[in-house]
Parts: structure tokens; sequence; C-alpha cells
């Protein structure tokens, strides 16, 4: 049985609230973008587990072998196709791909503001809860680890430290919020800050 909040509510009210979206420019404002660059809709499933005692949110080690991020720590997700009727569709589809989610077993919330990469996509993240068990089944090829950590983790902006890394000749600034074994970085990172800010309000 949970105890504290209920995380269903808490997210309900910190999606109410008002707010800019995210970017990966954010902690680098000098960043120079090249010109006629189009942003292409992309949707990623914040899961979140209220299944046991502590509500959880599930996430994603990339494969190794991919050629973009990989071992990066990401949200089930990815671009949006012509065949998605919308952004949560997006997502649910590639939850379903990545981890093998049903696509009807999650209660959809609702949306963050969007997040503007620097790889030229603009995500949506789509919040929801799961109430029922599920037993996860990684992509192969593409999904090295499915895993969870404690929502109240990465709802805590005083878990979230700044760093920084030499990035096409420049220092490039971003979060990070790890937990045990899992670097947890970059947009991932980034727009679970957003969250933990709106619930902070």
């Amino acid at each position: 049985m949970l105890t504290g909040p209920d995380p269903t509510d808490v997210l309900r009210a910190a999606l109410s609230r008002p707010g800019d979206g995210s970017s990966d420019f954010d902690l680098n404002p000098d960043t120079v973008l090249p010109e006629g660059r189009k942003l292409r809709p992309a949707g990623v499933l914040v899961l979140v587990s209220v299944v046991g005692n502590t509500p959880r949110v599930i996430l994603t080690k990339r494969s190794s072998a991919l050629k973009h991020h990989p071992g990066q720590i990401a949200f089930p997700g990815g671009k949006q196709d012509e065949g998605d009727a919308d952004v949560t569709a997006t997502a649910l589809r590639e939850a379903q791909e990545e981890i093998g989610l049903p696509p009807n077993l999650p209660d959809i919330l609702g949306h963050l503001p969007t997040h503007e990469t620097v790889t030229s996509f603009t995500v949506t993240p789509v919040i929801a809860i799961l109430r029922d068990r599920f037993q996860p089944v990684p992509e192969p090829g593409e999904v090295d680890e499915v895993f969870s950590v404690p929502l109240a983790h990465v709802l805590d902006p005083a878990n979230y430290i700044v760093e920084s890394r030499r990035w096409r000749g420049q220092k490039r600034y971003y979060f990070t919020v790890p937990f045990g074994p899992y670097y947890i970085w970059g947009a991932t990172a980034r727009m679970l800050r957003g969250l933990a800010a709106r619930v902070s309000e």
C-alpha cells in the first residue's frame, strides 16, 4: 500500500501549472544552431509505476551497440511516425516496441511542455501512471536494460547536479540525477528536472 501523497494527484497538480518548455541549451545559452534547422516531433513516456509501496519511474538503458546515444539512460520513446495519431500514440507505440508495455495498460495523465534537443527533435514528455504489474521485455539490439528509480528521488531538486564535458570543441553544461549505478543525464535528466520544478512550486 502506498504511503504519503497520492502520486497521481501530485503529477496532475504539476501538469496543471503553467510554464515554458526546456531545451538542451538551457545551461548553454551561447550555443550556435545551424541555420534552417527543422525540428522533428517525438514523444517519450514518463511512466510512473504505483505497484508496491514506492512509486517508481521506469527507464531504459540504451544498447551500447546503437549508433546514436549508446549506453545512455532514456525514457521509452522516439520520433513520431506518419502513422501515429499524435505524440501520445508515438510514446505508447515506442514503449510497446522497446519494453513490451501493452498500450492499454498505462493511464495517461497529460503532457509536459516540449523539450528541444540539440539533435533537432522537439520532444513531448507524456506522463502516465502504471497500476498493474507487467514483465518488461527489452527490445534486442536497442535496449540493454529496463530498470526503475524512486519517483521521490527524481522529484527532489536537491538530487540534481550540473556537470560539463567537451562537445564539438566547446564546454557543454547539463543536468545529471545519478541513482546507484545509473548515470541519468542530458535530455532525460533535464525533462525530469522540469517535472521536479513543477512539483516543488
